[in-house]
């Protein structure tokens, strides 16, 4: 059996007997093809992101082949006739053109567009599931960085994309561009010429977002991606808690053949899904909108879900404004725009960014961690990373606020002013509430380590007591539960001087060594409870016994 496991299958020697032959790297395949990787359901999510971005690459690479990217004055003569004879930019008509044209040009535009959707949703839930089961940590800060700005560019890669069809619903969202980019103080002005080459629209912003879109943004995520990609492979993949599974090993199927069948699989899948959403779901029909003029503007329009929470900032936002040395004329701060345009996405970005050095001096854990929390496991953390959903998800939904206000017949300045409240207390409460779930999750965990699961038997003991038989959980899943760890903490008592250790003295260190005992420790441990339960301990009775199943 053993001779059998050491045999190298014939699919990866061959290859690798070639490539020696003539490059020297068989030593390299024969490893690498049979790296370990871990299974779990939530590791996929990154990979929804990976192949929704290989998709937009070659959807976008047919795209290039017809979209004009010019803002030059045409009249329209193409087969759509509610806008035949009506004056727009080539860019427009070139869309309308790979619309109603070019064979396949419509499916190619959709599944553009819902892999693009597709592209920045993995990307967050996957960076979701890393931040919830802590595996931003040693050694991954540089990968969990990478992921941040991959986000970030993604959404300027969103951004560009959208306004390249210069209808009159990506031509509104660029003209909330040029008012975020002019509000900002001192150079807003400078950065608006730089890039619109001139007066709001000018004539050069669309070529721009054009080699923008895809030549730079692309050149860097593709070199991002890769990085991610890289590190991932050199450290290799964190793994859930469960039986055997240590820091010092993985747990799962090689690389070849296991994992490359299941990744070439599931890229099909994602592919098969956009193609069906591109067939049979329309999305952003652009036609019904028409060439974007200054002076129009279409009711109810909404930018792409990414950028909801942006728009829901504007909305709820007060129109407070300041005006420097008392008079307009010297300077105005126009904080209604800059506040909502800065904030939340300052706030979201420079969070995630920081949160891992920030847990980090918090708890003092320099240790390197390959195996993954289970978020109920560190309460914080996870109330923490709800709240910030909150605070995204009540922005995003304000986004809509007239059309909530349209459908459900709510005024919709009351939209407005309890969405003010809202962002302020939505995620204080989510921060409680979920910070008692996790507790309540902990105690549950440790109510069937101490007594076991729930059996179905009912015994009836010598005095007459009915009971429920407990038993003992299976092997994997008390191995999952007994995965947790404590969050560790700094040692902040004084020594038999009276002087605290080091880096917890002064204001700073109190406030760091608080915040240590709060965050860090363990908050219920696994074998707190009553002991030994009675009832699990009760084997097969005597006469006096009665067994009834249900």
């Amino acid at each position: 059996m053993s001779g059998e496991l050491n045999t190298v299958p014939k699919g990866v020697a061959g290859p690798s007997t070639w490539l020696d032959d003539r490059l020297g790297g068989a030593n390299f395949l024969k490893r690498n093809l049979r790296k370990i990787f871990p299974d779990h359901w939530s590791f996929l999510l990154g990979e929804i992101a990976l192949y929704s971005f290989v998709i937009l690459l070659l959807t976008g690479t047919f795209l290039t082949l017809w979209f004009n990217p010019s803002m030059t004055e045409v009249v329209y003569n193409g087969p759509y006739a509610p806008l035949k004879g009506v004056m727009m930019s080539e860019a427009y008509a070139s869309a309308l053109e790979i619309s109603f044209e070019v064979r396949g040009g419509l499916l190619m535009r959709q599944m553009h567009h819902w892999a693009a959707l597709l592209f920045v949703a993995g990307m967050t839930v996957h960076m979701l599931r890393v931040f919830f089961t802590g595996a931003y940590r040693k050694p991954r800060e540089i990968n969990w960085l990478i992921g941040v700005l991959l986000l970030s560019l993604a959404l300027v890669e969103g951004l560009t994309g959208y306004s390249l069809p210069d209808d009159l619903l990506s031509g509104a969202g660029l003209r909330i561009t040029e008012g975020v980019a002019i509000s900002l103080p001192l150079v807003g002005t400078y950065i608006t010429f730089f890039l619109f080459g001139g007066e709001y629209p000018g004539t050069d912003i669309l070529p721009r977002f054009y080699s923008l879109h895809i030549l730079l943004i692309p050149g860097i995520l593709l070199a991002l991606i890769s990085a991610h990609m890289v590190l991932m492979w050199v450290q290799k993949h964190t793994q859930m808690p469960g039986k055997s599974r240590t820091n010092t090993n993985v747990v799962g199927a090689p690389f070849y053949p296991a994992f490359m069948a299941k990744a070439g699989a599931y890229f099909l899948f994602t592919l098969g899904v956009i193609a069906g959403l591109a067939t049979f779901a329309q999305i952003n029909p652009i036609w019904l909108f028409g060439p974007y003029t200054p002076a129009d503007i279409s009711a109810g329009s909404q930018p792409d879900w990414y950028m909801g929470f942006l728009e829901g900032s504007l909305r709820i936002m007060p129109p407070w404004e300041w005006n420097l040395f008392g008079t307009a004329h010297a300077g105005t701060l126009p904080l209604s725009v800059i506040i909502p345009a800065l904030v939340p996405l300052g706030i979201v970005m420079t969070g995630l960014a920081l949160y891992p050095f920030l847990e980090q001096w918090v708890t003092g854990d320099k240790r390197e961690h390959h195996v993954a929390d289970r978020p109920r496991n560190n309460p914080h953390r996870t109330s923490i990373g709800m709240s910030g959903i909150t605070f995204y998800g009540l922005l995003w939904l304000l986004g809509a606020n007239d059309e909530i206000a349209a459908n459900f017949h709510i005024s919709l300045n009351w939209t407005t002013y309890i969405g003010r409240v809202l962002i302020f207390v939505g995620p204080a409460l989510a921060y409680l509430i979920t910070y008692r779930v996790c507790l309540g999750l902990q105690r549950s965990d440790a109510a069937v380590i101490s007594h076991g699961v729930e059996s179905g038997v009912i015994k009836r003991l010598p005095h007459g007591e009915f009971i429920e038989v407990h038993t003992p959980p299976a092997d994997d899943i008390e191995a999952h539960m007994r995965g947790k760890q404590p969050v560790l903490m700094h040692p902040v008592r004084e020594d038999a001087a009276g002087i605290p250790p080091k880096g917890m003295r002064g204001p700073l260190g109190k406030l760091r060594a608080r915040m240590s005992r709060a965050y860090g420790g363990e908050k219920i441990p696994l074998d707190e409870g009553h002991g030994e339960d009675e009832h699990a301990a009760i084997g097969s009775g005597g006469d006096d016994d009665r067994s009834l199943t249900h």
